[in-house]
């Protein structure tokens, strides 16, 4: 078994694959094909932190909230690449403020905090998933198949 699934009751292919639920509204939103305020525009940004948590509450891994935190810091790194492939027509920012930086400055500037911001909204997503798939767990009882196996692994007495 490996180290990750161990740590964090999935393997990493499907830890990624949890992630990148969320990329489809990266690339939506960057490229104003979803405006912000509408339904889809909701359920693209609540959608995949729901199915993470039903994910979570299903496999019952032995530290939910630190998965919950590694696939929200991995949806951060789709998130942040997201941005930076679609810069120009999304961000692109002027940020007046930062008029007396040569362009390549402002630039590079800019970038690195739409980066560290994309990580840090990632996390904090997976931190408030990550909260809410604690609570959840202490009041919603395991799978029924998960306790039948774990009966059945006891020794008879």
């Amino acid at each position: 078994m490996s180290a990750g699934r161990r740590t964090l009751g999935f393997p990493w292919p499907a830890v990624v694959a949890l992630a990148a639920l969320a990329a489809p509204r990266v690339v939506l939103h960057d490229l104003d094909v979803v405006p912000e305020g509408t339904a889809v525009a909701a359920l693209l940004a609540v959608g995949p932190p729901l199915c993470w948590v039903a994910a979570v509450l299903w496999r019952r891994p032995p530290r939910p909230f630190l998965t919950m935190v590694v696939i929200g810091a991995l949806y951060g790194v789709f998130l942040a690449a997201g941005h930076q492939v679609f810069w120009d027509s999304s961000l692109g920012m002027d940020a007046p403020g930062l008029a007396g930086l040569e362009p390549g400055a402002r630039e590079t500037l800019l970038r690195g905090a739409a980066v560290m911001s994309s990580l840090v909204t990632g996390t904090m997503v997976g931190v408030i998933a990550g909260a809410v798939a604690v609570l959840l767990s202490r009041v919603l009882p395991a799978p029924a198949r998960r306790r039948e196996r774990a009966d059945a692994s006891r020794p008879l007495a």
